[in-house]
């Protein structure tokens, strides 16, 4: 009979969508059950780039996650702002001071600045007067967003630990558009709401002092040092004041927080028909923050060592007195000589090579603040080739035995280029874990 057709047939169906779905459960199951753990340390000394880096693998793995603490970074973006809006009035103000003409007797800075005209100091006090309120709830904000923390020696500045999102995001179930709702029901949230609201009433103002000549002068004299990303949002500013401001992924990548302690992020990986848990652990790099880092080297997959050789006439915050590139090498071969890492692949990320590029083409003299650099080209590539090879003889006359070094050049803002070495610092760490564990 028909009718007895048509329900043998659907049970046939029914049947075969049952065990399908069953296949698919135990194959889920086997892959959980023989998903092998692979542990990544991020290290480096701070701002070298290792937050940035945990971003991009985030973006690359778990782009829907990032896409949730979109609303989370909105109020460190307003910090960001606002930090460089004060760095730039501060420097002006000391530039005319009595103390800048002890520091600089050849007055270089000022005559630049008085060639100006007259008129500018007054422009610049204006504009001062209208962006107190703005500055002045930095300090409030960061303490906010730090949920209390402070740092020894008195740094100023946002420092999170783990889980710093939910101090401004309570709940991550609603809407990207709702961000600025659910941002009011915390306490860090209502900071960054005034910061907003005040952004929003003074961009104009932010963008006059931003484009004002003295300040393109102190920047052309080097006499100001901004923060690497605050150029980016400063040229930004009406974007971000609109009030529906959400970061979007370059905002993400581009902004600059201190990490405190050791936070680890999981992610899936598919390689070769086995599935990875890629741990990826991303530590803070400040001097007093790296006895944090041994308990973690145990069991280490592998290390990523970030060194920003674009910091080759920068200091350490805590200690003036050494290069940041000294203290990079100083670190690095802490890391070769470190025996819990002898079976631990090595990566070394020579990283912000487009800064690199950009102090060089600005006519910044390498041997001025590296003298061993001597009479070398101050082009990139000879520049570049130089660290490498530094760092490289640290490795062969330092490093363990059979331990291999992966090296590249890198620009952790560049999204496409990035990418391609996260898959092949992937593969590579992969084949060496498989290597190690006899499943090769």
């Amino acid at each position: 009979m028909p009718g007895l057709v048509d329900d043998s047939e659907a049970r046939k169906v029914s049947r075969q969508i049952d065990d399908a779905l069953n296949a698919e459960k135990e194959a889920i199951k086997k892959r959980q059950t023989t998903r092998k753990d692979v542990k990544v340390m991020l290290l480096g000394q701070a701002e070298s780039g290792k937050s940035t880096l945990q971003k991009q693998f985030q973006l690359f793995y778990a782009s829907k996650s990032l896409d949730s603490e979109k609303p989370s970074w909105r109020p460190i973006v307003f910090f960001n702002v606002i930090k460089a809006v004060r760095m730039i009035l501060e420097e002006l103000d000391f530039e005319f001071s009595g103390q800048a003409a002890v520091d600089d007797p050849a007055l270089t800075t000022k005559e630049s600045l008085i060639v100006l005209g007259p008129h500018w100091p007054d422009e610049i006090a204006r504009l001062r007067t209208k962006l107190l309120q703005l500055i002045s709830i930095e300090d409030s904000l960061a303490a906010e967003l730090s949920n209390g923390i402070t740092v020894a020696g008195g740094r100023s500045g946002v420092f999170v630990r783990s889980g710093w999102q939910a101090l401004v995001t309570p709940t991550r179930s609603y809407p990207i558009s709702d961000a600025r709702n659910s941002l009011s029901s915390t306490r860090a949230g209502v900071m960054a709401t005034m910061a907003g609201r005040l952004l929003s009433d003074t961009q104009d103002q932010v963008l006059d002092l931003w484009h004002h000549p003295a300040v393109k002068a102190l920047l052309r004299l080097r006499k100001l040092r901004l923060e690497e990303s605050a150029s980016f949002f400063l040229e930004e500013v009406r974007r971000l004041a609109e009030p529906d401001y959400v970061p979007n992924v370059d905002d993400v990548l581009h902004v600059r927080l201190q990490t405190l302690g050791v936070t680890e992020h999981s992610f899936d990986i598919d390689f070769g028909g086995g599935r990875y848990n890629w741990l990826l652990y991303d530590v803070g790099g400040a001097r007093g923050q790296r006895h944090a880092w041994v308990p973690y080297f145990d069991d280490a997959t592998a290390i990523i060592f970030l060194a920003p050789i674009s910091a080759f006439d920068q200091y350490l915050e805590e200690d003036p007195r050494t290069n940041r590139i000294d203290d990079s090498l100083q670190l690095f071969t802490a890391i070769c000589t470190n025996k819990l890492l002898k079976h631990s692949s090595l990566v070394l990320m020579l990283n912000k090579t487009d800064l690199l590029k950009k102090k060089l083409a600005a006519g910044t003299q390498v041997r001025k603040y590296i003298t061993s650099y001597g009479d070398r080209p101050n082009r990139f590539e000879d520049v570049a080739e130089y660290f490498r090879a530094h760092f490289s003889q640290v490795h062969k006359r330092k490093g363990q035995t059979k331990q291999q070094l992966y090296t590249h050049f890198t620009s952790m803002l560049d999204i496409r280029a990035t990418q391609k070495i996260i898959v092949d610092v992937n593969e590579a760490i992969i084949k060496s874990y498989l290597g190690q564990s006899g499943l090769a």
